[in-house]
């Protein structure tokens, strides 16, 4: 069997097809982020989190669906026309065409959407950045406050908004909160509020509970629009080398 010394390959065909496919989706992705912005509002009313993630995740999909649709599809119309291969070769290069396609247009507009947010942030934001990872891991808020906590809280203390919102923020990211946490706050909702100590117990239950839900749901929609994410991926995968395949057809027609 002679080899033919060309590639297999058509390079300048999964280059058109990858940097359009790279161009449609940047342009579907900032459609969404337009459509999503406009779609939240701060009234009653609005979407929940739940919704919201779906609609991204539907739109992920969308997008995926068209841009590799459309990539696959010009990569198999220009490539090199395989007039010595049987049908089951000639498909098996379009789907790999398609697949190349696919995945160079991912990184591409991977790459893009990383310089772009890299290049929004302004030098302060970047020294900033900087400066917080030079920082210790162990360095954050809740230490700070832990090491300057007082043994009965005061009654008039400016700062102690900010140290209860740490308190919770950290509680709740751990996804439990220490006994100690927990009865510095019911004394200090007493100390502030004049409530009695069940009272103020029964307060700091009512918003460690809501602060508990509020994190479980902002990790619940983040794992589900990960798993769209991931899912909107595949479906791109597949399109891409469908696509591919019927241009090819096309192309040899």
């Amino acid at each position: 069997m002679t080899e033919s010394p060309m590639s297999s390959v058509s390079w300048p065909a999964i280059f058109a097809g990858a940097l359009i496919a790279a161009a449609v989706t940047l342009i579907l992705v900032g459609l969404g982020a337009g459509l999503g912005f406009s779609a939240v509002s701060p009234w009653s009313g609005g979407p929940s989190a739940t919704g919201f993630t779906i609609a991204a995740g539907i739109w992920l999909i969308v997008t995926q669906w068209l841009s590799a649709g459309l990539g696959g599809y010009v990569t198999g119309r220009l490539r090199t026309a395989w007039t010595t291969l049987d049908d089951d070769e000639v498909m098996f290069r379009d789907t790999a065409h398609g697949l190349i396609t696919w995945a160079l247009a991912t990184v591409v507009g991977a790459a893009l959407l990383v310089a772009a947010g890299s290049s929004a942030l302004g030098g302060g934001a970047r020294l900033a950045a900087g400066a917080a990872k030079a920082l210790p891991e162990a360095a954050r808020p809740y230490d700070a406050d832990l090491l300057l906590r007082r043994t009965s809280p005061a009654v008039n203390a400016d700062d102690q908004h900010d140290e209860l919102l740490h308190i919770l923020a950290k509680d709740a990211a751990a996804g439990e909160m220490p006994e100690e946490d927990r009865t510095y706050l019911i004394q200090t909702v007493a100390a502030r509020t004049g409530l009695t100590d069940s009272e103020a117990q029964k307060r700091v239950d009512q918003v460690v509970t809501g602060v508990k839900q509020a994190a479980d749901k902002a990790r619940k929609s983040a794992a589900a629009f990960s798993l769209f994410a991931a899912f909107s991926m595949l479906i791109g995968a597949f399109i891409a080398a469908a696509a591919a395949t019927l241009g090819g057809r096309q192309r040899d027609r």
